[in-house]
Formats: C-alpha cells, sequence, structure tokens
C-alpha cells in the first residue's frame, strides 16, 4: 500500500476560522485564501443573509474548505 500524502494549502487553519467567526458576513475568509469573486459576492450580500457564513463555517471546521487552487486548508 502506497502513503500518499495530501497537499495542503498553505493558508492557516486558525486565522481562517476566526476570520470566518468574526468577519464571515463580509466575506474576508474568502478573500484570505484567494477566492475574491466570491469574496465580493459575500461582501454584497452579507454573507448570503448569514446562511452562506455559518455554511462555510462548518465546512471549515469539518477541514474540507478549500483555497483558490483547490488544496484544503491546514488543520
Amino acid at each position: 500500500m502506497e502513503n500518499q500524502t495530501e497537499q495542503k494549502s498553505e493558508k492557516g487553519f486558525v486565522p481562517m476560522i476566526l476570520l470566518c467567526f468574526f468577519l464571515g458576513g463580509l466575506g474576508v475568509h474568502r478573500f484570505y485564501v484567494g477566492k475574491v469573486g466570491s469574496g465580493i459576492l459575500m461582501l454584497l450580500t452579507l454573507g448570503g443573509f448569514g446562511i452562506w457564513t455559518i455554511i462555510d463555517f462548518i465546512i471549515i471546521v469539518t477541514g474540507n474548505f478549500k483555497d483558490n487552487d483547490g488544496l484544503k486548508i491546514k488543520n
């Protein structure tokens, strides 16, 4: 059996979770990982009226959030 190591993003898990928790409604956590387009959309809709922010928070906590390059955020 081959031991494969999955590549992880250089972006940190702790800053990501804090940005989402405190500034998620403004999409700051998406700007942090390079997802500018969806960050602007979150900014204009105040995080999809809060729903999008909650969903992103759950995805980040479970370790499945990916950066702009498709790499998972380190945890």
